[in-house]
Order: C-alpha cells, then sequence, then structure tokens
C-alpha cells in the first residue's frame, strides 16, 4: 500500500536500530524487512495513515494532507 522501498518503514536514526546490531547504510530486502519489524516493532517508521487503498508514512504531519 505504500509503494516504493520498503526500507522507508525502519526508523535508521533511531538509536535503538545502531543498537540491534543493524546497519544504517544497508539496504534490506522486503523480507528482511519484515523479519526486522516482527522482531523489532519499535523499529517501525510510524505513523502510518491508511485510507481507502494508500498508505503512508504521515511523517511530517503535514503529509496526512496527501490523503485528503
Amino acid at each position: 500500500m505504500l509503494g516504493g522501498d520498503p526500507n522507508q518503514l525502519l526508523r535508521r536514526q533511531d538509536p535503538k536500530f545502531k543498537e540491534a546490531g543493524l546497519d544504517p547504510a544497508k539496504a534490506y530486502s522486503a523480507a528482511e524487512v519484515v523479519d526486522l519489524l516482527l522482531k523489532n516493532g519499535y523499529l517501525m517508521e510510524r505513523p502510518v495513515v491508511v485510507k481507502g487503498q494508500r498508505a503512508l508514512i504521515a511523517r511530517p504531519g503535514e503529509k496526512v494532507k496527501e490523503l485528503l
């Protein structure tokens, strides 16, 4: 629903990203992103806003206007 690169779902700037032993410069595959988020849900970029068949990461908050 978000389209694009699944890596956009990762909070690479969060100190916990490196603490988890992850490389902020690495491009993870879609399967790796899913696995990372299942194990470390706190690393998911949020909020994710869904309207109908579209979704976006609403950061900054003004991006929500794109769905309206």
